[in-house]
């Protein structure tokens, strides 16, 4: 004798493509996007715009923590001198400024400078 449980077919599964099973991780994948990507690309943007514009006299915080004033800074080149202390100059790769601060008295200088010039 068969038993009816063996008899009986076997569960039809979910056998397709589904939308319904993908919409959590749409929601998930936007959720994120607006949470976590974006405002991230905003502020490597920012970060890039910020050390592009470096000029002397900018007063940086660098990523180790250390603050000078900018004395050289190229334009095109990878790599800015910092003043970290009086008569001490360190070359400082642009991308490791994460911070300006201001301007310091270096512009003062700039000014005579210029003024001795004509």
């Amino acid at each position: 004798m068969i038993s009816s449980a063996f008899a009986q077919s076997a569960a039809g599964g979910a056998g397709g493509f589904s939308l319904q099973g993908l919409l959590p991780f749409i929601l998930i994948f936007i959720i994120f996007y607006f949470l976590l990507i974006r405002p991230q690309q905003k502020r490597v943007k920012q970060h890039k715009l910020m050390v592009e514009s470096l000029k002397r006299g900018n007063k940086v915080l660098t990523a180790g923590g250390i603050l000078g004033v900018v004395t050289k800074a190229i334009d095109g080149s990878e790599t800015v001198s910092v003043e970290i202390a009086s008569g001490v100059s360190v070359e400082l790769a642009r991308q490791m400024i994460s911070e300006v601060r201001g301007d310091q008295k270096l512009k003062a200088e700039d000014k005579k400078s210029n003024s001795k010039k004509k």
